[in-house]
């Protein structure tokens, strides 16, 4: 763990973004219905949120449904829906107290109406909130938010710069994810923020997602500290900056 006197001395990053992989698989490890694999992926997920906010990251963003998701058996996405369902809004709820905003991004007209009305509810009540953002990808796909994008600038006759596209994204007025943490073995995006991870820094554990423990979060942010975030400039340009 973290010492509250340590924190100071680590480069906190302001957005995290996390793709929590391994469900499935831990809960096959054990001879257990993926079902209990998501559920025990939930529980982690909101302990995990509690700490980072904690430590002083004012915005994570989660990966917890891909549109690729979508062609996975009946049974497995009805069983999401129901975590939804009985879970969602408690522990939304139990998150956002703290002052952060709920943000549900990706096409959730692919969802359940009930399912939809759930998650449109839960970001109502943090409307208000301001400086902490939780984002939460449902249905989510990065090169389709891209088209949307671009599709949102066609139809407004309008040509774009970077910095104007960024606020036709989910995620505008948020600072870019400094850091992505991939659980479950994996290393490769998965279509998950493919414009705003432009300089994020990629940390691939191969710790399953229900046993990426907070310590494992310190790890990962431990390891982003001291990273050397050059943005194309030499080091020699960096230690000019400093001065």
């Amino acid at each position: 763990m973290f010492e509250r006197k340590n924190t100071e001395a680590r480069r906190i990053p302001r957005h995290i973004a996390l793709i929590m992989d391994g469900n499935g698989r831990w809960a096959k490890k054990r001879m257990l219905p993926r079902s209990l694999g998501h559920k025990q992926g939930m529980e982690r997920m909101i302990g995990l949120l509690e700490h980072a906010f904690g430590l002083g990251v004012d915005y994570v963003t989660l990966f917890a449904l891909s549109t690729e998701n979508l062609q996975r058996p009946k049974e497995e996405l009805d069983g999401l829906y129901d975590l939804i369902r009985q879970h969602f809004a408690e522990s939304m709820e139990r998150i956002c107290s703290r002052g952060v905003r709920l943000r549900v991004i990706g096409d959730r007209t692919l969802l359940p109406k009930d399912v939809q009305e759930i998650l449109q509810d839960s970001e109502k009540k943090t409307l208000s909130y301001e400086g902490k953002g939780l984002n939460v990808a449902l249905c989510y796909g990065g090169r389709a938010e891209i088209v949307r994008a671009v599709n949102n600038a066609v139809k407004a006759g309008t040509s774009v710069t970077e910095e104007s596209f960024s606020k036709l994204l989910y995620t505008q007025g948020q600072p870019e994810p400094e850091l992505m943490i991939r659980t479950g073995k994996e290393s490769r995006l998965s279509n998950f923020l493919l414009y705003q991870a432009a300089y994020t820094e990629l940390y691939f554990s191969d710790k399953l997602f229900p046993d990426f423990s907070d310590e494992e979060l310190e790890r990962a942010i431990v390891w982003y500290s001291k990273r050397i975030r050059r943005f194309g400039k030499t080091d020699e340009q960096l230690e000019t900056e400093k001065k």
